[in-house]
């Protein structure tokens, strides 16, 4: 007899990818749905208990029931076990559960490390997993603390201690979510305390991994005065300086706008002394990129604040961090290359560096399928909320899809409105911002890893313009 020979299926890194957070929600999604998940009084429906798996796993703080009154203790700690695993990542979270069994990570498993954190190397990913994980937790700690001087006096010390540790994670994780109340931090405005450390946590988690590690490694250098300031700055990796850069422009222009658009708004900025106006729109700037914490009413800002927001939004934070949206660098790239054409440059040159062609193909690349994305969930979610009575207007509906699909998680209170086909068409703009719509492609891409031929076909311009 003939043996049969079954072919084994291997699964590319964007697959396992993707297929790991949607396990993950749906694990999310079952347990969230035990009685013992809901609050007194509470029964949730498998929709919301998806939705809310979902929005805690991609880090995006939508929520259809509220997070603070709908769910029993146990319901807290799974979402912020969920929020946690989604700051990390799937491929980090089951790297460590192989290390914590004390099994060896195989080559197959550091080089899906290496394809999902965009590396070129598979030297010390291992150590690289763990000054994640551990550099997170320490930052969390610290971030935990600092809240504890506001809500510990305020609501005691176990409940004090239980806000302080879920707001640190969720705003470090850039979550938005907190089990304070339903106006998010509404309430503490004026509190210089909780605006900068929630500030602080959102920028630290949204800057990159990769950023951190160098800036400590710049920080070794002149504490050791091996090299002078200038020296040391120069040392910098290219992508550290473009985010840095990118995220000072965009925390700082966005703030300037805002504050000047919503400066005399009786509904946002309006009544509150200048000092706090200023650190009102720092905030809004902030979480806009995408952490989902408020401080003022969204639904209460004009039009043209509402559309600068979105812009904040759709950019997001910077890679390889706990941010969404298409990334502060791959902006900077297609900027870059704009401003290369107009002065008669061939190459994309920034801080004496060029920036290679295959990244400025994948920029417009990244950017096309975030805009057909939000492009394809605002026509679906005007469709699946026709007819309704109240806040579905178009600038509702499409700060909603930019939200979702950048997984920053600001609502213009048109989220706890939506019918179930809403509720659907935001889950998966959740779920593809998460993982990213180029990962989302290549998941369903059938044939395998792409090969060059060596050969060309024959040139022959085109129109543009």
């Amino acid at each position: 007899m003939r043996k049969m020979h079954v072919k084994k299926t291997k699964f590319k890194t964007a697959q396992i990818i993707a297929l790991g957070f949607a396990g993950v929600i749906l694990l999310g999604a079952l347990l969230l749905s035990l009685p013992i998940a809901w609050a007194p009084g509470h029964q949730i429906k498998f929709i919301d208990a998806l939705f809310t798996s979902t929005t805690s796993i991609c880090v995006t703080g939508l929520v259809t029931e509220s997070t603070y009154a709908a769910w029993s203790g146990f319901g807290h700690v799974v979402i912020l076990i969920l929020i946690q695993l989604g700051g990390f990542g799937v491929i980090t979270c089951g790297t460590l559960v192989v290390l914590a069994m004390g099994k060896r990570v195989s080559i197959r498993n550091r080089r899906l490390i290496q394809e999902s954190y965009n590396l070129d190397t598979l030297k010390g990913l291992i150590a690289l997993v763990r000054k994640i994980v551990v550099g997170t937790l320490m930052v969390e700690a610290v971030g935990m603390i600092l809240y504890a001087f506001q809500f510990i006096p305020e609501y005691g010390i176990r409940r004090g201690m239980q806000i302080s540790l879920f707001n640190a994670v969720s705003a470090f994780c850039n979550a938005g979510m907190d089990i304070i109340g339903d106006n998010s931090l509404a309430n503490y405005t004026g509190s210089p305390l909780v605006n900068l450390t929630t500030i602080a946590l959102i920028v630290l988690g949204g800057i990159g991994y990769l950023v951190w590690w160098d800036l400590i490694k710049c920080a070794k250098r002149l504490y050791r005065r091996e090299m002078g300031f200038r020296q040391a700055v120069r040392a910098l990796e290219l992508n550290t300086k473009i985010a840095l850069t990118a995220t000072c422009i965009l925390i700082f222009g966005g703030a300037f706008l805002i504050l000047l658009l919503e400066y005399r708004n009786q509904g946002t900025l309006g009544n509150m002394p200048f000092w706090e106006k200023c650190m009102a729109a720092v905030f809004q700037s902030v979480t806009c990129r995408t952490a989902g914490f408020f401080t003022i009413p969204q639904e209460n800002l004009q039009e043209a604040s509402a559309m600068v927001c979105m812009i904040l939004m759709f950019i997001g934070g910077s890679p390889l961090g706990t941010a969404g949206g298409v990334k502060t660098t791959t902006i900077a790239a297609l900027l870059l290359t704009g401003s290369s054409f107009f002065k008669g440059k061939e190459d994309t040159e920034v801080f004496n560096r060029r920036i290679p062609d295959t990244n400025i193909r994948t920029a417009w690349v990244v950017v096309m399928l975030g805009l057909g994305v939000v492009l394809a969930s605002t026509i679906g979610l005007a469709i699946a909320t026709e007819g309704m009575a109240e806040g579905a207007s178009l600038i509702n509906i499409m700060y909603e899809v930019t939200s979702a699909g950048a997984t920053v998680g600001l609502t213009r209170g048109l989220t706890p409105l939506l019918p179930t086909a809403g509720k659907l068409i935001i889950i998966l703009t959740m779920y593809i911002g998460r993982i990213g719509p180029t990962t989302l492609a290549t998941a369903l891409t059938i044939h395998g890893e792409k090969k060059p031929s060596g050969m060309h076909l024959p040139d022959q311009k085109i129109f543009i313009g």
